[in-house]
């Protein structure tokens, strides 16, 4: 080649084209760095008939610095970086920085140094050492990775260097990583385990784009079966990439993977340090790395010969990307099955309905497991009605879930209280003046912590310390903790039960994979009596011992406008429920709620999932809206609160007048500032025939507005805040 067209990872600019030197070899997908100005920057060369740009003559063209000794962005990753810009409305750009997320990984191989505790405990402590020691343990980084893990400044971290608590270690950053056996423990499957593995067996073995939908219920062994299909695609040499939705359920992932194929799978995660993240991205560009497991942001490596893509929990909502490009990595990870030709499997016991379609129109091959394994039975679920058995006066728990926890920890079984709702109150006020503690930089109130004794914004994570008076009437000992989260929960659980070991479970106390690790081997030893805990406890956990399950608040989820506010609710509650009753011992679960006919209620109540996902999909259907029809929001947000307000009605009256589409607003976003920009929302409900990627994008170039202006598009919004 003696020229190159080049994708830049920056969003502002289209492709452009370079010369290649002479004696610099380049294909398409080769990673080079290429002059802009005075600047140096990374691009893609590509595939110049994919993307336009301006044709100029060679005598203008500046020449490429260099190609990066790493092999070539390959053609199925291309094609899913095209797919995922135009589909999603992103930049090019912006979906190909998630392909190329290590910058020292484009370097050669090297040596890092690396730094760790000592165990060594200075004379001279201060709170901000003793944090940082607390926190980093037995972890390794770089000193701001350190700083950053702990929460302090480099300079903490530097003055523990000095003081012998920290020392500096060099570490080999580009050794191989093990191989998975695929033999290493054959487990003994049940008929209906082994019917699913040997469909999804087969379908790996075909070396085709096949999407499954591994239906079963709580405790079947879902991840057992799809192990099967792990282990063809290693047999085969093969890669495969296992999706997980949450940092917190790699640990006991990786134990189970462990015990199964002899050792861990390669993680990728955003807690992995520079020099681990550089290490698996070039191990899995070369195919070294066999197994990946990880968040939604694993989907865009570039693994040389992928044979199989897992989403497990493949419902969750967290798997939707809300920031940068907004991506569903469900979805996604379909789409580069098909691009890569390779079996995707989407796992889980309570199935998203736009799952469930693709099912019935016969895109998707279902394999259900309907029972659990072994002796194990789905637990009894019995509601408490709020209304006509309210908790005493200042308490949460109502008396029968009170009786049932007690009678669990007489027979030295385990309990667990669930409320999604972080903290120790989700509003604090003055009860002399009213006044509420709101976030300054967000239209929304400040929770209550009490563990580390600040009021927090759980949007921007603005910290203050909890006041003793209060800021208006300036009145002591005058305010109120309105409502509860989970610490006033634990607290409530403490004064009931003072001789049980209570766990507090929330992305405050679990945010690494080391912290699950040690919530995990503390309920296995027996040393938790109650688990207090939100979402990040209602999937992945088999622990049992656990045997009693009460929801506070049922009813939590369903506030608000949310078309899928009654199927997250289904699927949450099913999912904590399924924590009970999964070893020998039967399981029960107390939902309190004050409105136990409701149907989602019912669903829950009789078990009776199918009549429940009917009557949702038939309502969407009449309605038009996802699966049935299509919805992209339009967000514009600036800090000058006119500036957005202007750009948001400009776009408003270009509204385009196309059949089957209908534009709603501009209206201010329910949360009207978040970070300290104020936002304005435009909904747009077309049918599913049209293509609102074009319309979208034709209406968007007509209009214009100033650099102080973000307009940001979510195809498929999973959130109308």
């Amino acid at each position: 080649m003696s020229r190159a067209r080049v994708l830049l990872l920056n969003a502002a600019l289209g492709p452009l084209d370079y010369r290649v030197p002479h004696g610099l070899a380049v294909e398409p997908g080769s990673i080079v760095t290429a002059p802009l100005g005075p600047r140096q920057l990374v691009g893609v060369v590509w595939d110049a008939e994919r993307l336009a740009t301006e044709e100029v003559g060679d005598n203008r063209l500046r020449p490429l610095l260099a190609v990066a000794d790493v092999p070539p962005i390959a053609a199925p990753l291309r094609r899913l970086v095209e797919w995922t810009a135009g589909y999603y409305l992103a930049a090019p750009a912006s979906v190909l920085r998630m392909c190329l997320a290590s910058n020292s990984a484009l370097e050669g191989a090297k040596l890092a140094i690396e730094y760790r505790a000592t165990g060594v405990v200075p004379d001279r402590m201060t709170p901000q050492r003793e944090q940082a020691l607390e926190r980093i343990g037995e972890r390794r980084g770089l000193v701001r990775e350190l700083a950053s893990i702990a929460d302090v400044s480099d300079a903490v971290i530097r003055g523990l260097v000095k003081l012998g608590a920290i020392e500096a270690v060099s570490v080999d950053i580009d050794q191989p990583y093990p191989v998975p056996d695929p033999d290493h423990h054959q487990p003994a499957l049940s008929a209906d385990q082994q019917a699913a593995a040997d469909q999804l067996t087969a379908a790996v073995d075909a070396r085709a784009f096949h999407p499954f939908l591994l239906d079963g219920v709580t405790g079947s062994g879902k991840t057992e079966v799809y192990f099967e299909g792990v282990a063809a695609a290693i047999r085969q040499g093969r890669q495969v990439l296992v999706l997980l939705p949450e940092i917190a359920l790699t640990e006991p992932f990786l134990k189970r993977f462990t015990a199964r194929f002899g050792c861990e799978p390669v993680p990728w995660h955003s807690d992995l340090r520079s020099t681990q993240r550089r290490r698996a991205w070039r191990a899995i560009a070369s195919g070294q790395a066999k197994v990946v497991v990880g968040a939604r942001s694993a989907l865009f490596l570039p693994y040389a010969d992928l044979g199989l893509i897992v989403v497990d929990e493949a419902h969750e909502t967290s798997f939707k990307q809300e920031e940068g490009v907004h991506y569903h990595a469900r979805d996604v990870a379909v789409m580069r099955g098909l691009f890569e030709k390779c079996a995707v499997i989407l796992a889980s016991a309570t199935p998203a309905i736009e799952t469930r379609q693709q099912v019935a129109q016969g895109r998707y091959t279902e394999v259900k497991l309907p029972g659990r394994y072994g002796k194990a039975q789905l637990p009894t679920i019995e509601p408490i009605d709020l209304i006509e058995q309210p908790p005493e006066r200042g308490r949460w728990i109502a008396a029968p879930l009170v009786k049932a926890i007690d009678e669990t920890l007489g027979r030295k079984e385990q309990a667990l209280l669930f409320l999604n709702r972080r903290g120790y109150a989700p509003l604090t006020l003055c009860r002399s003046c009213g006044h509420r503690f709101q976030c300054p930089n967000c239209t929304a109130w400040m929770v209550e912590h009490r563990l580390i004794h600040r009021l927090s914004c759980h949007h921007c994570g603005h910290v203050i310390p909890t006041p003793r008076a209060c800021p208006e009437c300036h009145a002591e000992d005058a305010l109120v903790a309105c409502g509860p989260g989970v610490e006033r929960i634990a607290d409530e659980a403490a004064a009931l039960w003072p001789t049980a070991k209570i766990a507090i479970v929330t992305s405050d106390t679990i945010w690494s994979p080391a912290r699950a690790a040690e919530f995990v081997g503390r309920m296995e030893a027996g040393d938790i009596d109650i688990v207090v805990g939100t979402q990040l406890v209602t999937k992945g956990y088999h622990f049992p011992d656990l045997t009693c399950v009460g929801v506070i608040d049922a009813d939590l989820g369903l506030q608000g406008g949310d078309l899928r506010a009654s199927e997250r609710t289904f699927q949450q509650i099913a999912q904590v429920a399924g924590r009970a009753g999964r070893g020998t011992k039967p399981g029960h679960v107390y939902i309190q709620t004050t409105q136990p006919n409701a149907p989602v209620m019912q669903a829950l109540i009789s078990g009776d999932a199918d009549s429940f996902y009917a009557a949702e999909t038939e309502a969407r259907r009449e309605a038009e809206v996802p699966p049935f029809g299509r919805y992209a929001a339009i967000i514009v947000s600036s800090e000058d609160k006119g500036a957005a307000d202007a750009t948001a009605r400009a776009i408003g009256r270009a509204a385009p007048q196309v059949d089957g589409c209908h534009v709603y607003g501009p209206a201010p976003a329910p949360l009207a500032m978040l970070r300290g920009r104020h936002r304005f929302r435009l909904l747009v409900h077309a049918t599913r025939a049209l293509d609102v990627q074009d319309v979208i994008r034709d209406w968007l170039d007509g209009v214009e507005w100033g650099p102080k202006v973000r307009v940001a598009v979510d195809v498929d919004p999973y959130s109308f805040v």
